[in-house]
């Protein structure tokens, strides 16, 4: 009887374990976001190298993107982290599906290494996108001595 007792006893407490699972799992509708959904920014870079180049060699360079999202991409603000880096955004929705680039020039008379940010406000979240430019500036080697002049040479009439 005892027997008969505690297999009744562990069969009742494995059937309302087995239940309780059953009846606590929640029933919930699977609902996929896809990570593209809403605007998106996708670089092919976000840092732009110069590298070493010279005094006063091009200032422009560019950060191309893709909107892979779902809605229109808008560019609110771009700034630089400074005065010498000025950035230039498109103005104008950017489609999903769509491309662009944002220009951004560096004051390239200024010597010595260099790494600048220009900070995108967008509508694709709340932070805000952070782009970088670094590189050297090197200074622009010295313009040889001009040829002198023949005042007062031996193939100057001097006026007369």
């Amino acid at each position: 009887m005892k027997r008969i007792s505690l297999f009744l006893f562990l069969a009742l407490g494995l059937s309302i374990s087995l239940t309780a699972q059953v009846i606590e799992a929640p029933v919930e509708e699977s609902v996929e976001i896809s990570s593209t959904d809403g605007p998106q920014m996708e670089f092919t870079e976000t840092t732009v190298d110069y590298g070493t180049i010279e005094q006063g060699s091009d200032p422009y360079r560019f950060f191309e993107f893709t909107n892979p999202g779902t809605a229109p991409l808008v560019i609110t603000n771009a700034k630089g982290s400074c005065g010498c880096t000025v950035p230039t955004y498109p103005k104008e929705p950017i489609l999903p599906g769509n491309s662009a680039e944002i220009k951004v020039r560096y004051d390239t008379n200024r010597v010595g290494p260099f790494t600048k940010r220009v900070t995108l406000t967008t509508n694709v979240g709340e932070e805000p996108i952070v782009l970088t430019i670094k590189g050297k500036v090197e200074k622009k080697p010295e313009e040889p001595a001009g040829v002198p002049t023949n005042e007062g040479g031996m193939f100057n009439s001097g006026g007369k």
